[in-house]
């Protein structure tokens, strides 16, 4: 009875406050504007095609359309643009985290990585 007592709290706590307690910058979300931020891709960028954002850790599209952000030649996909902002004062932590992401991807895939 305990454990469910429990769960039910956890449950309804999680529901009413639907903040993202695994990202991992501790980003806060509020007061993102569902505006697109989008950055015109240059001739010869290359769209990474990362769906987990580097910098909050949610899952691209879920709080609107994606940010496209265009760092040495590759496009990157953010959730919002308060994390374009983040990108931007860190933008090698951030694009190196997104290729580590998409090797393991492959990896998982069986695809071979090179």
């Amino acid at each position: 009875m305990a454990q469910f007592f429990l769960m039910l709290v956890l449950g309804l706590g999680l529901t009413l406050f639907p903040q993202n307690i695994f990202a991992e910058e501790g980003h806060d979300h509020t007061g993102a504007s569902d505006a697109a931020v989008e950055t015109i891709p240059s001739e010869g960028t290359t769209e990474v095609g990362n769906m987990i954002c580097p910098v909050s850790g949610e899952k691209v599209g879920e709080m609107g359309e994606a940010v496209k952000y265009e760092y040495n030649g590759k496009i990157y996909n953010l959730c919002c643009p308060m994390c374009k902002k983040d990108f931007d004062k860190d933008p090698e932590k951030f694009s190196k985290k997104v290729e580590d992401q998409m090797v393991e991807e492959q990896t998982i895939e069986g695809e071979i990585v090179q």
